[in-house]
């Protein structure tokens, strides 16, 4: 397989988003930068997607034309088989179609279900946020703030990101929201409390990595809100988002978030149901998506280590980071699976050598980190995911995925063309590729990073 000419003969025939940078997008006064539409950046602006900032995700914008194109609409189903907090299916639900989405990372499959549940009476959900944010206030009043043993309760990660006054609030909170009883508001007033986490931490907590050692520049509005405030504003926004989707139309789409595994089969989603797969699966880019929400976990007492964030989280996840890999438990001789060696053999052929190269590679690098077993875990992985969304897909339906290439030490891997490629192997019809955008600037001064280009793509696969 010549994969240098495939890419070449695919990338920039697909015209999905045929607009340039900044133009009026579908007919409406909201403008969007088509480089943009694989990040979060768009979403964080949108009612109901910026509940939770979640640097993994992808801008609505690009589903909401998805579903134009392909004409989706009532009465059809969408699939995301790696839902994530529900991008996908928000714009769904939004549009009053019905959809289908897989999560397997527990915590951000409740951020989604939480985010999709939208039938409060508005009169109710005010009165209740009143009553919630009144008990916190009174609890904090009636405490000693000082007494409350914060490093007994969080782990040490915890403590270092807030002082100690502001993290016994943040606590009187949590306990506050634990006493609810356990239905939608309670999932509701969590997931307002979760939002704040970061944004009022008074060290760096960015992404992908929490710096406690570094102090956060603090702004005259963060100065003068106190926790409690934040809280209610918070909340509040979310009510408001909720209104304005609740009053934007009177249709709304069924959605069904699964936790669970995409490579698996999900029994709920029968054979050939489904008019519309669109997702973006992880990047092969080494992102550790269970570190991603070791803070709230951690706050809300789901976690308090390593071991069980890979317990509960880590091991629950496709390949595509190395923090998931004990080489031991691999034969180290035959790393690509039977199933794609068998299915796809060009893109295997492909990948054999290069999994070769990285697995001496490492041994001259100080990390030692195993690209080998993740590169060719991870279209092991792949290959089990669109097989299973192949079988769900209606003939002539189509699937969408946003994603990365990758270079891990240097070595080129076309994730684009060899999940286009294994795509056909299973038995989709053709398969295009547009660029969005280049990416990888930010560690051009990393002296350990690459120089391999790297882009951000969307990859289309068509099914007869």
């Amino acid at each position: 397989m010549n994969h240098k000419q495939i890419s070449l003969n695919n990338q920039l025939t697909l015209n999905l988003f045929p607009y340039s940078s900044l133009e009026v997008f579908n007919n409406q006064n909201i403008k969007f930068d088509r480089a943009d539409l694989g990040t979060f950046k768009d979403s964080l602006r949108a009612p109901i997607h910026r509940w939770f900032t979640y640097p993994a995700g992808f801008s609505f914008k690009a589903v909401e034309e998805a579903l134009r194109i392909y004409n989706i609409r009532p009465g059809m189903i969408v699939y995301d088989p790696f839902a994530g907090t529900g991008t996908t299916n928000v714009v769904a639900k939004r549009k009053g179609i019905s959809s289908f989405g897989v999560e397997a990372h527990p915590f951000i499959q409740f951020v989604a279900q939480t985010k999709l549940f939208w039938e409060f009476d508005f009169s109710t959900l005010s009165s209740e946020i009143d009553k919630l944010i009144s008990q916190i206030e009174n609890s904090i009043s009636d405490a000693n703030l000082l007494d409350i043993c914060v490093s007994k309760i969080f782990p040490e990660l915890v403590c270092k990101c807030y002082s100690h006054q502001k993290l016994a609030q943040l606590y009187l909170c949590r306990e506050a929201i634990a006493a609810l009883p356990v239905n939608p508001f309670q999932n509701f007033a969590r997931l307002g409390l979760t939002n704040l986490l970061r944004s009022i931490a008074d060290v760096a907590t960015g992404w992908p990595y929490i710096a406690p050692q570094k102090a956060r520049k603090i702004t005259k509005t963060t100065q003068s809100l106190n926790v409690v405030e934040a809280y209610r504003i918070q909340l509040y926004k979310m009510r408001d988002d909720l209104y304005q989707v609740q009053t934007g139309s009177s249709i709304r789409g069924n959605a069904v978030l699964i936790s669970g595994d995409s490579r698996q089969k999900q029994n709920l989603i029968d054979d050939e149901t489904v008019d519309l797969a669109f997702t973006s699966p992880p990047y092969l880019n080494n992102y550790d998506y269970a570190d991603r929400t070791r803070l709230e976990m951690y706050f809300w007492g789901e976690a308090s280590s390593w071991g069980d964030i890979t317990r509960k989280v880590r091991d629950r996840l496709m390949m595509s980071a190395t923090t998931q890999i004990n080489r031991s438990d691999y034969n180290l001789e035959k790393l690509l699976s039977d199933d794609l060696c068998q299915i796809a053999p060009e893109v295997a052929a492909e990948l054999q050598p290069k999994i070769a190269e990285l697995s001496k590679l490492r041994l001259l690098k100080g990390g030692k980190k195993s690209y080998d077993i993740m590169v060719a875990g991870y279209f092991n992985d792949m290959l089990r995911v669109m097989r299973e969304t192949y079988r769900v897909l209606r003939p002539s339906s189509t699937f969408i995925m946003i994603l990365g290439d990758s270079a891990p030490y240097g070595i080129y891997i076309p994730t684009d063309v060899y999940l286009g490629e294994i795509g056909r192997a299973i038995g989709f019809a053709s398969y295009k590729i547009e660029n969005l955008r280049i990416r990888g600037g930010k560690w051009k001064d990393n002296p350990q990073r690459h120089d391999v280009a790297l882009k951000e793509c969307i990859v289309t696969l068509s099914k007869n």
